[in-house]
């Protein structure tokens, strides 16, 4: 886990902040970056809706605060964190699992296996459609007799 160049369009939408409102409150917006997984998406979010929570925002005329401002006692206690490390990125390391080696797991050849695998998917439509033949010309020959 590493920061990036900013989040997505749905991690800020699955967040509840709009694309155009995002920069103005501190949040780097990345319009080429794809979520290839959920988990990530999910994360980010997270810290997002976190980020969102932790956010005081200022009204621009103190007469007057608008929807979404914070209210006067929150402006009043609030404080400048600074750093880069406001809200690291925590990654939970995922436990190990011990085994033993079995007489199997020795004897495997997993080289061979890879390209056992990699022969079959390559030559399945060669093989299904000489099956096809073979059936056809089976047909054929049970029509002759």
């Amino acid at each position: 886990m590493r920061l990036g160049k900013g989040f997505t369009f749905e991690e800020l939408k699955e967040a509840g902040i709009p694309v155009k409102v995002a920069p103005t409150i501190g949040i780097a917006v990345d319009h080429r970056r794809k979520n290839k997984s959920l988990e990530s998406l999910q994360d980010n979010v997270k810290r997002l809706k976190e980020y969102k929570s932790k956010l005081v925002l200022f009204p621009r005329k103190a007469g007057k605060p608008k929807k979404g401002d914070s209210t006067r006692d929150l402006c009043a206690t609030a404080t400048q964190l600074g750093g880069a490390d406001v809200m690291p990125v925590t990654a939970e390391k995922p436990e190990l699992e011990m085994v033993t080696v079995t007489d199997e797991m020795k004897s495997f050849g997993a080289y061979a296996k890879l390209r056992v695998e990699r022969a079959n998917a390559r030559l399945v439509g060669m093989r299904k459609k000489r099956a096809e033949e073979a059936a056809a010309a089976a047909k054929e020959k049970s029509k002759m007799k």
